[in-house]
């Protein structure tokens, strides 16, 4: 019973030897006896070198060290940079939230939008990704709408901002991507004979993006449906407004892709 008692007493010894000897050898963060300048140094030579999951603690060390400084402000919008870099996009967009939320008189909202917009804009349209002739129009929208509206929010607020031309011209592209999404939708009804929900969503981009370079498309659908309906009133004003904004419509010629040939070449 006793030797029971000091095998357990060494057991216990052992482990706070143990438990010891780790403490002794942790090693403290030399971050914390820099000065805020030599963290923001460092901590953009992490970022300049892509070594973005290190550059991060230090931009938050930076924040806290310098807060209420315009230093820690820059901090804040670096950090940003730097979690959208390492594909940490939900929590790149929360920083810039949090810094416009902190700071809205601050003279760098106008970037905070801009970045905000480009990380949703990457996330699902890609940095001009057309060049790529990746097809946009049919994947997930909804970071795309919120890169239209952070872009919109830039260009409406700041107009006279660095970052308004190129928000604009990605504003644009967005639209055309959206376009170009619902009537991928409308087409793939269409497709399928469900002709009322094909009409139904051509109508919405129609309403929703004028002058979109999709909508030639959607008129044809919406032509199409409707002869496919048995509807030759509302048929023929949509191929009069095909024909006025479009005389020279390639659908006219050749329809959609895989279509039978035109309901008026049967006449």
């Amino acid at each position: 019973m006793q030797q029971a008692r000091l095998s357990a007493a060494g057991a216990a010894t052992l482990v706070l030897a143990a438990l010891l000897a780790g403490c002794s050898t942790t090693v403290s963060d030399p971050a914390n006896t820099w000065s805020p300048n030599r963290i923001q140094s460092e901590a953009k030579d992490e970022l300049n070198s892509g070594a973005y999951d290190k550059a991060i603690p230090l931009f938050e060390k930076l924040e806290g060290r310098a807060a209420g400084t315009p230093m820690a402000q820059q901090a804040q919008l670096e950090k940003a940079y730097a979690q959208f870099k390492d594909g940490q996009k939900a929590e790149a967009i929360a920083t810039l939230d949090r810094f416009m939320r902190l700071h809205p008189a601050s003279p760098a909202i106008d970037y905070a939008l801009y970045m905000k917009g480009i990380i949703n804009f990457n996330d699902e349209l890609g940095l001009f990704a057309f060049l790529s002739r990746q097809d946009l129009s049919e994947r997930d929208q909804r970071a795309a709408k919120e890169a239209f509206e952070s872009f919109q929010e830039l260009v409406t607020r700041f107009p006279e901002s660095r970052y308004t031309p190129d928000a604009q011209a990605r504003m644009r592209y967005t639209v055309n991507a959206l376009a170009q999404y619902d009537v991928h939708v409308a087409r793939y009804y269409y497709t399928r004979g469900a002709f009322v929900a094909a009409i139904n969503r051509a109508q919405q981009a129609i309403a929703d993006y004028r002058d979109a370079p999709a909508l030639e498309e959607a008129l044809y659908i919406l032509t199409r449906s409707y002869d496919q309906l048995n509807m030759p009133a509302l048929r023929d004003d949509a191929r009069r407004v095909l024909d006025q904004n479009y005389p020279n419509s390639v659908y006219l010629v050749r329809g959609l892709k895989g279509e039978s040939k035109p309901w008026w070449q049967l006449w």
